[in-house]
């Protein structure tokens, strides 16, 4: 049984197709890993949740940004940007069904292999928080998404407020911060406090920022617990190798901007990658 870990998809089936296909998935053998954002910008957005859903267990998903994006619009809390590709979601039949699925995919995910502790988030994680930590406020998050009052969560995620993290945040602070970090973070100071205004690759720091995995003293660094996450496109693959395994790796490697979709099979530590379609290429920004 071999598991793979896979990069941002955000609706790019034709490519997702492609790499299962050279990667020989098999959902009766296999288990497939997404960093999140699934959906939107891409050409097929309904074709890759189709795909996903119908691996039923073989396919274990955390959520990103682009993928609450799809359900605040659907309950009307977020207007569709104009570069969204979600209207065949939010207009098929199973629409309902589809966004039931989604919020019950998880923030964070926890996972050993060959006696290794993979972290697996859609961007990143603060570096005041153990791995236990982290799994324990995404799963927070996870009752808020899972709750029949969901659609309240969902009006109270946005924004970029509180900034640090505190013990003692609770309410809609507490879940927003989490979300935030799980599904947003690229850049923070070395005592955790977030940057969102920057997207470029990690060279492009602010001052007084780094990237996260590059704060001293991150607390998932000295529990050895390895961290492979999405999200960061201007970064890249990231790769940080330590004795057994990757301790950082980055797999958002653009497809949905013309670069590549990018697979990472953690039983062979080998990398697998499929180029964008040319009609995508052509529409890059």
């Amino acid at each position: 049984m071999a598991l793979y870990l896979i990069g941002d998809i955000q609706g790019c089936n034709d490519a997702f197709n492609r790499l299962l296909s050279k990667i020989d998935f098999s959902p009766s053998r296999d288990t497939l890993y997404v960093l999140g954002d699934m959906v939107n910008r891409g050409e097929d957005s309904a074709g890759v949740i189709e795909t996903l859903m119908r691996f039923g267990h073989s396919a274990k998903c955390v959520l990103g940004n682009h993928d609450l994006h799809l359900l605040a619009v659907a309950h009307g809390i977020r207007p569709a940007h104009q570069s969204d590709t979600l209207q065949a979601i939010l207009d098929g039949a199973s629409t309902s069904a589809v966004l039931d699925w989604l919020r019950y995919q998880k923030l964070a995910i926890d996972l050993a292999h060959n006696k290794k502790r993979w972290l697996l988030v859609h961007a990143g994680v603060l570096p005041q928080w153990s791995a236990d930590q982290t799994l324990e406020l995404a799963g927070e998050v996870e009752a808020a998404l899972q709750s029949h009052d969901y659609v309240d969560f969902l009006r109270q995620m946005y924004g970029n407020t509180p900034y640090i993290w505190r013990d003692d945040l609770q309410g809609a602070d507490r879940l927003r911060i989490v979300v935030n970090a799980l599904t947003r973070l690229r850049f923070c100071n070395e005592n955790g406090v977030m940057e969102f205004a920057t997207k470029e690759g990690a060279g492009s720091a602010p001052e007084g920022n780094m990237a996260w995995f590059d704060v001293p003293n991150r607390m998932t660094a000295f529990e050895d617990v390895s961290i492979a996450f999405g999200h960061w496109s201007t970064l890249g693959l990231f790769y940080r190798p330590s004795l057994q395994a990757p301790s950082v790796l980055g797999l958002d490697t653009g497809c949905v901007w013309g670069g590549e979709l990018t697979s990472y099979c953690l039983n062979s530590a080998k990398l697998a990658a499929i180029s964008a379609p040319m009609s995508t290429k052509s529409h890059a920004t």
